[in-house]
């Protein structure tokens, strides 16, 4: 029985191709943008950090992200074990990326990224307690603002607005303690998972509420005071970007909303700009906003002139 070959290039063709191909790749390694060096400090995978963060998690949330429940005879234990493992894991990804970022390699001299990192990590790790009772009052905003939610718990398990903002809140430790690039990856992965962008930057008070959160995005500089509400589709954003003589982006400048407390802001809400928001307000669905407004204000658009077709009769 004869075996027909099946076509396709010679042997020496798929070789030429395969050299060509790979000094056309090694020509565009030159640069090296989009390239984790492996002869210095490579930066973290983002897998790394992600088993970080969900560590993290677990401990702000203990017994929800597990098979087993948790029991308080054993936790302590849990938690001490979890604790040293993440005390090396973190200082380990925040050092990488610290070293990264300054282009230096192991041995750096009088750079001070081992301190900094080690100070960011044991920061981080302090601030659990608090962190724990800020979110508890997210979780009770949640609850008390959303008349479907039948508990508590079911906030923590099923909310992915509570996810994206602890998520936030763990990031923005980072961000405050000028760790590049791990709260944007933090804050991202948030993004993927739940549709809320909140950039780590961001300054959020207590009892916040985001509901369903679909299309919600919080801008770098934006502040939002205690007890306030968002619904989906809402833009905290910059209306302009300032620029220098040569016309590039000035970095970290102050360019998103301020919004004081108590306030509520209504589904598919654009606010622009360095302007606040005065505590109290209520800003409609669907409102574009580029102008600061006092305590106390409630703005919406008109009511819209419907036209309704009713079928004829028979």
């Amino acid at each position: 029985m004869k075996h027909c070959r099946k076509p396709g290039s010679r042997p020496e063709q798929t070789t030429e191709f395969i050299h060509a191909a790979t000094l056309g790749l090694m020509d565009s390694y030159q640069d090296g943008i989009g390239v984790n060096h492996s002869e210095g400090n490579n930066l973290p995978r983002e897998a790394e950090v992600l088993s970080v963060l969900g560590k993290l998690l677990e401990l702000v949330y203990p017994g929800f992200g597990t098979r087993e429940a948790c029991s308080m005879a054993t936790l302590r234990f849990s938690v001490g074990e979890m604790l040293s493992s993440l005390y090396v894991e973190l200082n380990d990804i925040l050092q990488r990326t610290l070293n990264f970022h300054c282009r230096l390699t192991e041995s750096c001299g009088d750079c001070t990224c081992g301190q900094q990192a080690l100070a960011a990590t044991e920061e981080l790790l302090r601030s659990l307690p608090r962190l724990r009772e800020i979110i508890k009052k997210d979780i009770q905003a949640a609850y008390d603002g959303d008349p479907a939610a039948r508990s508590l718990d079911e906030v923590v398990i099923s909310y992915p607005g509570l996810k994206a903002i602890t998520i936030q809140r763990i990031a923005h430790i980072l961000y405050d303690a000028r760790i590049p690039m791990i709260p944007r990856i933090m804050t991202e992965y948030a993004h993927r998972i739940t549709a809320i962008d909140i950039h780590p930057g961001a300054t959020i008070g207590e009892g916040f509420f985001i509901d369903h959160g679909t299309g919600v995005v919080i801008g770098e500089t934006a502040t939002i005071g205690n007890n306030v509400k968002l619904y989906q589709g809402v833009t905290l954003g910059a209306h302009s970007f300032p620029k220098d003589a040569c016309g590039k982006i000035i970095k970290g400048a102050k360019r998103h909303p301020d919004i004081e407390d108590n306030v509520t802001i209504y589904a598919g809400a654009t606010i622009l700009g360095n302007i606040t928001i005065g505590a109290n307000s209520v800003v409609g669905g669907n409102v574009w906003l580029t102008e600061s407004i006092p305590a106390g204000t409630k703005v919406r658009i008109a009511d819209p002139e419907l036209t309704i077709k009713k079928p004829k009769e028979l």
